[in-house]
Parts: structure tokens; C-alpha cells; sequence
């Protein structure tokens, strides 16, 4: 589902006289259905920077990143918002919203925005947010105005609201409490078990190894000095 080939990827500082920053260098893995695999190594390895480069924020300079058929490497910005659509789902760190637009909504656009019935799509939502214990009170109000925990919460309930057949997991249980932390881990077993890819990166030692089948070191694909 996921083919990592040969990718390479530099970063260009143009206010530092063009200096070239080597980040990675014949970078390879594959991902299977059902099969989650976490992304290790130390600070500054380029966990974060292969998984932005999956997703497409980064271009690489060679390589190649399948995902369901598609290279995102070549692909043009059309295609990436498509395989977006439908195919690949991404739970950053960070909730990133229109403002004023309802929790239930930010929630339900995943599957609104593949026609998915308006009703049941907001119903699906309004379960997610029970499950991650968002209080319902809150449902109609914007979460630009939430707590950094509730807009974690608020953001993995939308990532997990569409079936995506491959997901990229950004640290999902980062500062969870026990109860919330469990309950993503359920999520993500439950992503597993109907057939997702999923490539994570998980500081929580614990967690990794309750729902990750493999690592992949990227600190092996880092350019060493000549």
C-alpha cells in the first residue's frame, strides 16, 4: 500500500548563500495493509520530514513514494489532493481550522467532502467526540477556543472519521491522559484490523509496541559527512 524507493531529500537554505543541508539519502521501506509501522531515530533524523514528504508538503529530489499507485513524488498537486480525498489521512500534532466552524463540522468534513450523507456523517463525528470524551457542549463551538488536549482530541477524531486505506500518525497519544491515550490506541487497532497502512511516529515507548509491527530507523537513511 505504501513503497518507499531510493528517496533522497535535501533542503536549500537561500538565505545562508544556497547552502544544501543533506537530510536523506536511499531512504527505503514498504507498508502492507494492516500493518502499522513506526518511523524511529534521534531528534533531527527525519522522521517528521519523511512523513511530510509522504503526505506531499515536501518535494523529494529523487525517489520514489507510492501510496495506493500513486507516486506522490511526480504527482501533480490534483492528484495529491485526491489521494487526500480519498486515500491517505494525516493526524499532525497540531488542529489546523477554518475559525468559527463548528467542532461537529471540522469533525465531519472528511466524509462530507466525499459526498458522504450530511446526517450520518455528523452523526459519525458526534460518536468520535463522545468516544474521545470532547464534551458535548462544546460540539457547536469552534475549538480554535479549546484546550491543547481537547484540540489533540478533536483532531484525531477528524483523521480517524473517514476509512482512509493508508494514514500517517504524528505522535497520537502525545500528552494524552491514560483514559484518552487508550482510546486512540483503539482506533488505531481498529484502523489495523479493517485493512490500513499506517506509518507513525510514537515517542511513547509503550504505545509503539502495542500497535506497531515493525520500526524503521530513519537515522540509516541520514547522508553521513564526507
Amino acid at each position: 500500500m505504501i513503497a518507499i524507493e531510493n528517496l533522497c531529500k535535501s533542503f536549500t537554505l537561500h538565505n545562508q548563500g544556497s547552502a544544501v543541508i543533506p537530510v536523506m539519502s536511499g531512504a527505503h521501506f514498504t507498508v502492507e495493509p494492516g500493518e502499522c509501522v513506526a518511523l524511529v531515530g534521534a531528534s533531527g533524523a527525519g522522521k517528521s520530514t519523511l512523513m511530510r514528504m509522504i503526505y506531499g508538503n515536501y518535494l523529494a529530489q529523487s525517489g520514489r513514494i507510492l501510496v495506493g499507485g500513486v507516486d506522490v513524488a511526480r504527482a501533480e498537486p490534483r492528484e495529491i489532493l485526491e489521494l487526500r480525498r480519498h486515500t491517505l489521512g494525516y493526524v499532525s500534532q497540531f488542529l489546523r481550522v477554518v475559525p468559527r466552524v463548528p467542532t461537529v463540522e471540522v469533525v465531519a468534513e472528511p466524509l462530507l467532502t466525499v459526498g458522504r450523507d450530511r446526517d450520518a456523517a455528523l452523526a459519525h463525528a458526534r460518536g468520535l467526540l463522545a468516544r474521545l470524551n470532547i464534551p458535548e457542549r462544546l460540539w457547536a463551538l469552534s475549538p480554535t477556543t479549546f484546550s491543547g488536549g481537547e484540540q489533540q482530541r478533536v483532531n484525531i477524531a477528524r483523521g480517524f472519521a473517514y476509512d482512509y486505506p493508508a494514514m500517517l500518525l504524528d505522535e497520537p497519544t502525545a500528552s494524552l491522559d491514560a483514559t484518552n491515550r487508550e482510546v486512540v490506541l483503539g482506533l488505531i487497532e481498529e484502523a489495523k484490523a479493517r485493512g490500513a497502512a499506517i506509518v507513525g511516529i510514537f515517542h511513547d515507548e509503550a504505545a509503539r509496541k502495542r500497535v506497531c509491527d515493525r520500526e524503521v530507523d530513519v537515522s540509516v537513511f541520514t547522508p553521513r559527512a564526507a
